[in-house]
């Protein structure tokens, strides 16, 4: 074991809201080392393979301007890189994949250039030290206070502790929680918790939304890319689950409108239907390129056929841990065996030959995504939590947005849960925008660790929002602008909230550093 390695700030994990932390923090001055568990920063975007999750006004107003900066750098990436149309050159809002889920749907490797880009001048410096596919296996904790985490590689076992001030958990289930025994929530709160109309009436830590295996595809009409078939496709391909009579492995969806009723849904488009599964997650629509440059447009496989909920993937065993991933990585598998030879065809047939799992397109073997996507992390107990009550346009009615003194930070997105583990509980609750409260950042006891990503003091519900791609951003970015200035004023994060002063002086430094607190005015008077 290496022992005494020491930085100021140490961000464990490096997804969106890490990497951001990171950066924020170093901007600040502050020596920073950053571990990730795979080999890609991003996590999101990149290693989860998850176009992003935005909201109508992204374009203008409601983020952070490094997040709006990423996204100019994306599209001026394709514009000076790849060889597109001259008319696509001229559109200020090029979305290369033309996805319907978002305004700019792009590979996750070229989200994973920008993002290195980002970071680039402070990796340069030695101001961010970046450790990759390491995890956190323990800590050292003396009263309130964290004095050091110990990380291990996940291919070697090699173990190195970090010493820190501060330190910023920005891991996918909330790892470094349990480990430094920070108080946490998991699952569903009960009504009686958190005052929610769409809470259980009992509080399960168990029945956590569903996770995702993501897997890139291509289709080349007349070839054949058929796929082995996997070990468990025949469960899979019988399986219905709970909130339907049919398969899950079929065309018929939940209907987001009304979770309680199912849908038909088009594969590929047909005229018909403008929201097809073929360009929800498009990548790549090959007709915005020079003619011949792609042979098939590339779309992500995010869907409700492939939402995992047999078991959750964190505060279980390993033994069972391990099973539930692997049982997540067999259902994307067998959907693209399912869509190879199986599904059916609007003229009668059945199964899509052409289809191609391009493992090129997320730098894996099998064709999946590094990391399964996780919607729903370990929360911390925190001063101010977020509930469906604070976001429901429903609950909320005229009240419209609600506002907080220390808003870090904006956001917007429906209440959105994915079947859950136990229940199947699923929700799209219509909601407001919303704000960050740094109440939410803040744990009820321990005074040197920050949430930096879906970890922070949500609900189960709320945290159907506040988990996207452009809020999580804004949670790590704002939490390493709050560990950094706590470490330079030789204060807690606590302490900068109490103190009206300090409070003050936080904000301001997020303002000048582009990150937006409160909605402007024309977006409230359009949701008042």
């Amino acid at each position: 074991m290496d022992i005494g390695v020491t930085a100021d700030i140490l961000v464990i994990g490096g997804g969106l809201g890490g990497c951001v932390a990171a950066l924020a923090a170093a901007k600040s001055g502050l020596r920073v080392i950053l571990t990730e568990e795979t080999d890609w920063l991003g996590g999101q975007l990149t290693s989860q393979a998850v176009p992003p999750d935005e909201h109508p006004w992204i374009e203008s107003t409601g983020c952070t301007r490094t997040y709006r900066e990423f996204r100019e750098r994306v599209r001026r990436y394709y514009r000076e890189n790849y060889p597109m149309k001259e008319e696509v050159l001229r559109n200020d809002r090029l979305n290369p994949g033309n996805g319907w889920v978002s305004r700019l749907c792009h590979e996750p490797k070229v989200a994973l250039r920008i993002i290195e880009d980002m970071l680039a001048p402070y990796v340069s410096s030695g101001r961010i030290v970046t450790l990759m596919e390491h995890k956190p296996i323990d800590a050292v904790v003396a009263g309130d206070f964290v004095k050091s985490v110990t990380v291990s590689h996940t291919a070697t076992g090699k173990e190195l502790t970090i010493e820190a001030a501060c330190f910023l958990d920005a891991t996918e289930c909330g790892d470094l929680l349990p480990i430094a025994g920070i108080e946490y929530v998991t699952g569903a709160e009960s009504r009686a918790d958190t005052g929610e109309p769409h809470a259980p009436e009992q509080s399960d830590p168990d029945d956590i939304q569903s996770i995702t295996h993501v897997f890139a595809l291509d289709y080349l009409e007349g070839q054949d890319f058929t796929i082995e078939k996997p070990q468990q496709y025949d469960f899979w391909r019988s399986f219905v689950p709970g909130f339907s009579n049919n398969p899950l492995l079929s065309w018929t969806i939940p209907d987001v409108n009304a979770t309680d009723r199912m849908r038909e849904i088009a594969f590929m488009p047909n005229g018909t239907d403008p929201m097809p599964l073929w360009t929800y997650r498009r990548i790549v629509d090959a007709s915005l390129f020079a003619e011949g440059f792609y042979e098939s447009d590339i779309t992500l496989v995010n869907w409700s056929q492939n939402d995992y909920f047999l078991g959750p993937v964190y505060n279980v065993p390993e033994e069972e841990r391990r099973r539930h991933l692997e049982g997540a990585r067999q259902l994307s598998l067998s959907l693209v065996y399912w869509l190879q030879t199986e599904a059916p065809r609007p003229d009668g047939g059945k199964g899509y030959p052409g289809i191609r799992l391009r493992k090129d397109v997320l730098g894996t073997e099998d064709g999946l995504a590094k990391h399964p996507y996780i919607r729903e992390s370990r929360r911390i107990k925190a001063i101010q939590t977020v509930t469906e009550n604070d976001v429901s346009r429903t609950i909320r009615g005229e009240q419209g947005i609600r506002h907080y003194k220390d808003s870090v930070g904006v956001g917007s997105y429906h209440l959105d849960l994915h079947p859950t583990t136990r229940t199947n509980r699923m929700w799209y609750i219509p909601s407001y925008p919303y704000e960050i409260p740094l109440g939410a950042l803040l744990p009820v006891r321990i005074k040197n660790v920050l949430p930096a990503c879906k970890n922070i003091g949500t609900t189960q519900i709320s945290n159907g929002c506040y988990r996207m791609h452009p809020t999580e951003w804004n949670i790590g970015e704002s939490a390493g602008y709050l560990a950094a200035y706590a470490v330079k004023q030789g204060i807690t994060p606590h302490r900068v909230r109490e103190d009206a002063g300090h409070l003050q002086s936080f904000l301001e430094l997020l303002e000048r550093e582009g990150v937006q607190t409160h909605w402007p005015d024309d977006v409230l008077n359009n949701h008042g």
